[in-house]
């Protein structure tokens, strides 16, 4: 019997800049939400305001990640944060483990998913 292993993932163009109003839309949140994944350093905008932040493909990856934990397993903010560092670390020791290139915490190219 051959086993298989199938890989989930969501492309995210690491490329891109969403402002504030437009990763509020993506992840269905409000700015108060948003900011306060700031406040926490889930996520880390460039800019100096609310109004001018600009996120990156990553963040949005993170936030959508840090939503959906607090949807489904009814975490609070800090809670789905520490469960997106374990989920993230698990990520980057099952790569090693794979031999595979493991990327720097914070890094673009990061594909966790819960």
């Amino acid at each position: 019997m051959t086993r298989q292993t199938v890989l989930h993932g969501v492309v995210i163009e690491t490329s891109v800049e969403l402002g504030t109003q437009e990763l509020c839309r993506a992840c269905a949140v409000r700015e108060d939400w948003l900011i306060a994944l700031v406040a926490e350093g889930v996520i880390e905008p460039r800019g100096r305001s609310p109004g001018a932040w600009r996120f990156s493909g990553e963040s949005l990856r993170r936030a959508r990640i840090v939503r959906r934990l607090q949807r489904d397993l009814d975490l609070n903010l800090a809670g789905a944060a520490l469960a997106l560092e374990l989920i993230e670390e698990n990520e980057r020791l099952r790569r090693r483990l794979a031999g595979q290139p493991v990327p720097a915490r914070g890094d673009d190219n990061e594909t966790a998913h819960p």
